[in-house]
């Protein structure tokens, strides 16, 4: 058995929890942010067994695409005398999974 841990875009999450549904997988969504860009992150847990793995893998794959974006690079406030910067172009999406032995899973 494995644990597949991604840290997805928060705009992903809602097709990608949609499509381990349908696939009959169980996950379960913890909120999260990122250090980087200080966006909204979300970080999915499914166990999962072992031939499994790369089926839960594709979904991730097909749900969680990478994009750009543009973004602020100054605080939304700047004060009087403060020149704001022009914004940046940034990639965000995809996923980051990590995929962990499980020696026992217990469902209570």
């Amino acid at each position: 058995m494995k644990l597949v841990i991604g840290i997805i875009n928060s705009d992903d999450a809602n097709d990608l929890l949609s499509e381990i549904t349908k696939a009959s997988f169980q996950a379960t969504k913890l909120s999260t942010s990122g250090g980087f860009l200080k966006m909204g992150n979300v970080t999915v847990l499914v166990g999962v067994e072992d031939e499994k793995v790369d089926e839960v893998v594709g979904i991730f794959k097909n749900c969680c695409s990478r994009r750009t974006q543009m973004i602020p690079t100054a605080p939304p406030y700047l004060g009087e005398g403060f020149v704001s910067a022009a914004p940046v172009q940034v990639t965000i999406g995809g996923a980051t999974l990590f995929i962990i032995d499980v020696d026992k899973m217990i469902k209570l």
